[in-house]
């Protein structure tokens, strides 16, 4: 299971949080948590038992009134374990409800205890069960986390809604399904000692493709020819697909641990945002086959993808009355077939040849023949050897305008007969000689909802008996009924384990179930799971690859005795003149860059030394150690040279000596006299009174700072006394006028003084390590033709400089153009810069938003004008520092789009059939009434005193006329759709007892045993007479929606009240159903046009007149 954190607010709706709970989410790194599997190892053909599990319902009244940051459930137990749910009413920490799995009993358990189950949390929509939110994960339970599930389970916004249906009467229902399972030492277990086989490695979000791969990894003559494709030594995994394949399979053969999938992703081209991105199967299926199929062109393996994969179907349309046929012939590497509505495969297939008759208005126009009745199908001319099925389990929901999983039960056979029923798949043409028996060699599995979840794969490699389960890094052996049966979705009905406890069985929806399945020919199985070993593999990929494993095996070794050794790092004089001012400016060297030596503990530190005059060429003599030490101020600095009693020491003790912090690493400076010749001499002795100072030269012309070298002073010595020796460093005239400064921090700010040269060291507070910056003196008409004309201005400069990538907010994804900046630059240096850039005059109309770390996207909200204080505010994002900010040029000035309200609101005319969406700009503080007066000037009415009324619709039912003199400020148009329409002559002169009612289309759908009212299309309201009939209604409602009779007489028509259709008979009066006031709100009671059609279409030919409920929409501004 692929777990992602962070957990911070900035996530986007459809990203699952899965975290243990914390009170401090903000701190958590993105990371990658595999959960456990599902089932221990199980030897060949052993039945498994079926777990424990339960389902518990939590109601929670006075929802909105609970005050404390976390509300635990009462104590539930399952698998003979307690548990209970732990919520967060107000977030923890984020503006999501947040919602775990609790055990109950963890501060009591024994040291080392741990449990594993699978389970989902549930929120329950008491209007619509249909729309509950249910998410679904499982967790290795332990002291360390004993509580697991969903920082961000749904947006507060939503669930206090009360139209919503989550919160009714102030009672929130939760439920919660556990299945327990029984715990496999998941660090000790070892899937190649296990199995034979290996697993590859989740890169965040990638088991989607890992499950792909292992299927295309084991069909054997896949595998083969993609060993066979041309590569070379000099290829890149990163940048070659098919050596990063073979290198993929290779390791896939060979190695005794999971497979890292990198290198693959990267010849895809893919940055690490798109590996935490869940990509679609079949797309990246068909994608990757067609690249190797183009790579493999002009090789010895051309045509093998065709020759595995590719089928053919003809398309045909055949007259009925006439002697005319149309067919066209058309290749497949995957057929994509229906779920929904069929029971199995063999049900898919006789849908995918169904019959369809074109006539009455959708006769077929053949040629001479003119419009005729006929028949339109699909037939296949062969199928391939290896079959992929694609399951159409996820589909697009017109009624609720929303992607949905179908987690219907759907059966799958291990033998497949595509040549049943005489052949009633097969086309005229199709050769009968081959028999299309197929039988089953994998079977991938989603586990999870619509916006994310969990592939895996049950594989037979060989085809026998023995089934296996791929799961990421992980493999298992499993029996058939793991494989097929489980994988078949539905729903399951499962005992109860506690009686007395919710004492009815329950029935639970799979969401586990098969997505695709891999299907090989009973006549070509020989060929297909051929044998493949190291002949087949290049040479130079061998080599290759050895080479890795030898590495591999180096660092670990290295790894395993790292506790034997020291790492020694030594910086020399020549580290620090090649590294200042190129690579750092501050202190004085990168210890990651110098030279460093891995040497045993117990070695003592003279022998070292001998090292070191092997490696330098500096007698023994000669060499003098220094340690660094951290100061208070967080500068790293030469502190104390080592004493001739440390020398004798082993080099594990003296670094403990030197480094309290607990690493195996020895810091240590070389100090290497000169002589006169060059030669190293042994350096002088050291007495209290000598200071080692460093000193670094700065050109403010070329903007340059460079190390210029080391001296020894007296501390009771002045500056002035050495200014010579330093000219003589910077290359200067011996009496070359300077100024010096002490470098004396960079965190967080830069300190950087002047140096008095008339006082002396001791006074001026130098020490061992300090460091001295020099330059020429500057006349005072000079300083102004340079940037930065002294030390602390330029180091000043080099600590907040920073390269910003700009990128438009239309194409987040691409820089457009990088400008250097300083982290002090203030709102309106940054604005100015950009639009300098862009040729842009008022830099006003630049907006900028700040870049989402984690999301690797532009963050929702952008930055306010003059919001923040400085660049540096921009960038950072919660403990994360970004280089990228997003720009938009705006129509108009910043300061005056936020003072603005901008509201999308749907005209609907009343003379004609359309709709105009108009993008409405108004001040905040304008009302209602100013919308209305502002629609007026854009729109045609049907007569010029036409009143107009603004509506908020949701889910098509109409929640609130708004009162003109409502302010527009709080209205919210990003979920409610705005309507705005004429407010018609009927409504304005009401009779004392007419009743102004809602009327809804609605069509009814069973899920899961239950009736289940779904509203569609555009609701409207109605004025009722006292005692007027249904009959006397239907008359003015079928003139006002202008639907033909033959539809309108199959239309049904119902009295609702929350959601409970009673249905109407055309005597009956109407009126008398409306007398009720204390209903949850009047949208909660209202006519229903009840649609038999399951889905309505726009089935009227556009000559027509269209129903009110279908009416085009056009978008303007």
């Amino acid at each position: 299971m692929t777990v992602m954190t962070p957990a911070t607010v900035d996530q986007q709706e459809d990203e699952e949080m899965l975290v243990p709970q914390s009170d401090l989410n903000d701190n958590h790194q993105p990371m990658e948590v595999v959960a456990q599997p599902e089932t221990s190892n199980i030897a060949e053909n052993q039945p498994v038992e079926d777990p424990p599990s339960s389902r518990f319902t939590w109601r929670i009244e006075n929802f909105s009134r609970l005050n404390a940051k976390k509300h635990y459930s009462e104590v539930f137990v399952v698998g003979g374990y307690k548990w209970r749910i732990l919520l967060f009413p107000k977030g923890n920490n984020v503006d999501h409800l947040s919602m775990y799995l609790d055990v109950a009993d963890s501060a009591s358990l024994p040291y080392g205890w741990s449990r594993y189950a699978q389970f989902s949390l549930a929120v329950v929509n008491q209007i619509h069960s249909k729309y509950s939110i249910r998410k679904e994960t499982q967790h290795q339970f332990n002291a360390r986390e004993s509580d697991w599930g969903f920082t961000s389970f749904m947006p507060l916004g939503e669930l206090y809604d009360p139209c919503r249906g989550f919160l009714v009467n102030d009672t929130l229902i939760v439920e919660a399904e556990v299945v327990v399972r029984r715990i496999v030492d998941y660090w000790t277990y070892d899937s190649k000692k296990e199995t034979g086989y290996v697993g590859l490695k989740n890169q965040g979000a990638t088991c989607y493709m890992n499950s792909l791969l292992q299927t295309l990894y084991h069909i054997p003559y896949f595998r083969k020819a993609v060993y066979h494709m041309p590569t070379t030594e000099n290829d890149m995994p990163s940048g070659s697909i098919p050596l990063a394949l073979q290198s993929l399979f290779y390791k896939l053969q060979y190695s005794d641990s999971s497979v890292a999938t990198k290198e693959l992703t990267k010849s895809f081209g893919w940055d690490t945002h798109d590996s935490f991105m869940q990509h679609d199967v079949q797309e990246l299926n068909r994608v990757l086959c067609e690249k190797l199929e183009d790579k493999m062109k002009g090789t010895v393996v051309e045509g093998t993808i065709q020759q595995l994969f590719e089928g053919h179907h003809m398309n045909y349309i055949e007259c009925i009355n006439v002697d005319y046929k149309s067919t066209r012939k058309e290749s497949f590497y995957d057929l994509q077939l229906d779920v929904k509505g069929c029971h199995d495969v063999y049900a898919s297939f006789d849908k995918y040849v169904e019959v369809e008759r074109l006539e009455g208005d959708n006769k077929y126009h053949a040629e001479q023949y003119g419009l005729q009745d006929a028949k339109k199908g699909v037939l296949f001319i062969d199928f391939p050897p290896v079959l992929q099925l694609q399951l159409k389990r996820f589909e697009y929901d017109f009624m609720r305008d929303t992607m949905v999983k179908i987690n219907d039960r759907y059966e799958f056979p291990l033998q497949l007969d595509l040549d049943r029923d005489g052949g009633k798949y097969l086309s005229p043409d199709a050769d009968r000689r081959v028999r299309n028996l197929y039988t089953l060699h994998s079977v991938l599995v989603h586990s999870g909802g619509v916006h994310g979840g969990h592939y895996y794969a049950f594989i037979r490699p060989t085809l026998s008996d023995q089934w296996y389960k791929f799961d990421d890094e992980r493999v298992t052996k499993e029996d058939m009924k793991r494989a097929l049966e489980e994988q078949y979705g539905g729903e399951e009905e499962l005992p109860q384990t506690n009686p007395g406890f919710n004492n009815t069985p329950f029935k639970f929806t799979k969401y586990s179930n098969a997505y695709m399945l891999v299907y090989i020919r009973e006549s070509d199985k020989d060929k297909i799971i051929c044998n493949v070993d190291e002949k087949d593999i290049a040479e130079h990929l061998r080599e290759r690859l050895k080479k890795e494993q030898e590495e591999k095996e180096h660092k670990k070794k290295e790894k395993a005795e790292a506790h034997l050794y020291t790492i020694i790092k030594v910086a020399r004089d020549d580290d620090l003149a090649e590294q200042i001012g190129k690579d750092i400016y501050f202190d004085l060297v990168d210890h990651d860059k110098v030279r460093s030596f891995r040497i045993q503990k117990q070695i003592t530190f003279n022998v070292f030394k001998e090292e070191i005059a092997k490696e330098f060429g500096i007698p023994v003599q000669f060499q003098r150690f220094w340690l660094w030490a951290k100061r208070q101020n967080h500068t790293y600095r030469p502190n104390r040279p080592l004493t001739p009693l440390e020398e004798t020491q082993s080099v594990g003790t003296l670094r403990e000596v030197s480094n309290k912090v607990h690493n195996a690493e020895l810091k240590l400076f070389l100090e290497v006299e000169l002589g006169l010749d060059l030669r190293s001499i042994a350096p002088p002795d050291k007495t209290k009174e000598d200071i080692l100072l460093f000193f670094k030269h700065y050109d403010p012309e070329k903007e340059d700072l460079r190390f210029v070298g080391r001296m020894f002073v007296k501390s009771t010595g002045k500056p002035i006394e050495i200014l010579s020796k330093l000219n003589k460093m910077a290359g200067y005239a011996p009496d070359e006028e300077i100024n010096l400064y002490e470098e004396i921090k960079f965190e967080p700010s830069v300190m950087c003084e002047p140096i008095d040269k008339k006082i002396t060291f001791r006074t001026s507070q130098l020490e061992d390590g300090d460091i001295v910056c020099f330059q020429k003196s500057l006349p005072v008409e000079s300083i102004e033709q340079f940037r930065y004309p002294d030390v602390p201005s330029f180091l000043e400069y080099v600590h907040n400089r920073q390269i910003v990538h700009f990128r438009s907010l239309e194409k987040p994804k691409e820089d457009d153009f990088c400008l250097e900046m300083s982290r002090l630059y203030t709102y309106d240096d940054v604005v100015e810069r950009v639009a300098q850039q862009l040729g842009l005059n008022d830099p006003s109309k630049i907006r900028l938003t700040s870049h989402n770390c984690y999301s690797q996207q532009p963050k929702p909200q952008p930055i306010k004008y003059r919001g923040v204080d400085h660049l540096s505010d921009m960038l950072v994002h919660y403990n994360q520092t970004s280089d990228i900010l997003y720009y938009e040029v705006l129509d108009i000035p910043l300061p005056e789009l936020q003072g603005l309200k901008t509201l999308k609101v749907a005209f609907h005319y009343a003379t004609k059939d359309e709709v105009v969406i108009h993008s409405i700009r108004l001040p905040k503080q304008s009302t209602v009434g100013d919308v209305i007066n502002y629609l007026k000037t854009k729109v045609e009415l049907s007569h010029p005193d036409a009143e107009l009324r603004l509506l908020e619709v949701f889910y098509h039912k109409i929640y609130k006329i708004f009162p003109p003199s409502e302010k527009i400020e709080n209205i919210n148009d990003q979920y409610w759709t705005l309507r705005a329409e004429e407010i018609p002559e009927e409504e304005k002169n009401l009779g004392p007892n007419d009743r102004l009612i809602h009327v809804y289309h609605f069509t009814k759908e069973t899920a899961q045993n239950q009736m289940q009212i779904l509203n569609f299309g555009e609701p409207f309201f109605l004025v009722i007479h006292e005692g007027e009939t249904l009959a006397e209604i239907k008359i003015r409602l079928q003139k006002k929606l202008q639907v033909p009779d033959e539809d309108f007489s199959k239309w049904k028509f119902a009295f609702l009240s929350l959601g409970r259709p009673e249905y109407l008979q055309d005597s009956d009066i109407v009126s008398s159903r409306f007398q009720r006031r204390d209903v949850y709100g009047a949208w909660e009671q209202y006519l229903g046009l009840e649609h038999t059609d399951n889905a309505p279409k726009r089935s009227y030919a556009a000559n027509q007149n269209r129903h009110t409920f279908e009416k085009p929409v056009k978008i303007y501004n």
